[in-house]
């Protein structure tokens, strides 16, 4: 996973622009902060509406409960399906696991293959990798240049013994969204049940269950600006009927897909986030894509050998991945460390090692080291926009001063036909 950078923040002397205050948070994609309005929803429900709400025997349970069902509701209206198709978990973690190992273990009678991407959040590849381990196929189909799928490569994929295919909507790193509806329909003909991790997507873009022929579907509630430790799953209840095995034992809540009590107050801002990202979503989306198209532009205008990672035309709002190439990595995200934004690479043994999303559309490992993506969110303005794009045009400037390899691409020095000497 990307590596968020951007907590230790050294102040700068010079006066900040007005409108800016440090450090500049750049990385919704990996959290987003709570809205006001849901804080608001929660509280009541934090203090003095405390009861649970499997009690059905008092008004303290009831209260609970109604504050359950009417997030049901919220959620539903956001993604187009009916309040009793939606199953409360911890976050998209556990939905993801929850679909894929339910769905494997209740239809293993009809079929061991899976399929899904390389491409995929690791909720999704590791859960894979596990039924692999017990038994199952899965394929991990590549993407294209564009981060996109090929819907031939699925459909020559899906066998006779293809249970589930599991294609996220929108993409964590690089914002490319799939073309789900086209996937759900394949689905659907092959009479194949479809999945997807719309983290993502959900709040961001208009989803809807019915018209995207989706069949299981993943959210988390602090990715839209709802509280952390909250998601939900849709469980499509007709045409087909999904049937998912509960992965977690224990008074058979939640249509008996998911035991244990429920989390009332991050169930209660779960709903109020997904009803304010309804009514917002076109205009949020809106400001977004100039904020983005703006900081794109500024970037592009002052460095030469950049490049934007991922297909544009079919892209979240807020999303931007961008290399900028004979700049090495580590130095870049220092020079920028007060301002918290994701690293093409990520820590894993004490090495860093690039993106596997970005390593999958093809980008050699000093592209992929060179990689920054901007989450641009509901809270973030114009000034901060301007200060983030004319710091990191310093800074890549800077560190490209210091660059031999930068040097001598400028020269005209073709770098794919020097042979290194060894040491």
């Amino acid at each position: 996973m990307p590596e968020t950078i951007g907590v230790n923040v050294t102040q700068s002397k010079e006066p900040l622009p007005a409108g800016v205050k440090l450090p500049i948070y750049m990385d919704n994609h990996a959290t987003t902060p709570l809205d006001p309005r849901v804080l608001e929803a929660m509280m009541p429900y934090l203090t003095g509406i405390f009861g649970n709400a499997a009690s059905r025997n008092h008004s303290f349970g009831w209260e609970a409960e109604a504050g359950v069902e009417k997030a049901r509701e919220q959620i539903a209206a956001l993604i187009g399906c009916t309040a009793k198709e939606i199953i409360f978990t911890s976050g998209a973690t556990e939905s993801n696991n929850l679909a894929i190992k339910g769905i494997a273990e209740m239809y293993k009678e009809r079929g061991n293959h899976i399929i899904t991407e390389v491409t995929e959040h690791k909720a999704v590849l590791d859960t894979c990798k596990k039924l692999e381990k017990q038994g199952f196929r899965i394929t991990y189909l590549p993407v294209k240049a564009d981060g996109l799928i090929d819907l031939e490569d699925l459909r020559n994929a899906i066998d006779d013994q293809t249970i589930l295919v599991s294609i996220m909507y929108a993409n964590n790193e690089i914002g490319v969204v799939q073309p789900i509806k086209e996937i759900g329909a394949l689905c659907h003909e092959k009479k194949v049940l479809f999945h997807t991790d719309a983290v993502q997507a959900v709040g961001k873009i208009p989803v809807n269950v019915i018209n995207d022929n989706i069949d299981v579907l993943s959210l988390s509630g602090h990715k839209l600006y709802g509280p952390k430790g909250v998601g939900a799953l849709y469980v499509r209840r007709r045409n087909p009927r999904v049937q998912i095995s509960e992965q977690q034992n224990g008074g058979g809540h939640e249509r008996g897909m998911r035991s244990g009590t429920l989390n009332v107050p991050g169930i209660v801002g779960l709903g109020a986030a997904c009803e304010i990202a309804m009514n917002e979503m076109e205009s949020e989306a809106k400001r977004e894509i100039e904020l983005r198209d703006y900081l794109r532009a500024k970037l592009e205008k002052a460095l030469d050998y950049t490049q934007v990672n991922g297909n544009m035309d079919h892209h979240l709002p807020g999303n931007l991945n961008m290399s900028f190439v004979y700049v090495e990595g580590e130095s870049l995200l220092m020079g920028i460390n007060d301002i918290a934004v994701s690293s093409g690479s990520a820590c894993t043994s004490a090495t860093l090692e690039p993106s596997y999303v970005l390593k999958a559309l093809g980008l050699g490992d000093d592209v992929a080291h060179s990689s920054i993506r901007f989450g641009l969110g509901r809270f973030n303005t114009k000034a901060e926009v301007d200060y983030v794009s004319d710091k990191l045009i310093d800074v890549v400037l800077h560190l490209r001063e210091l660059s031999p390899l930068y040097e001598m691409v400028k020269e005209g020095i073709d770098l794919s036909k020097i042979e290194w000497a060894a040491h």
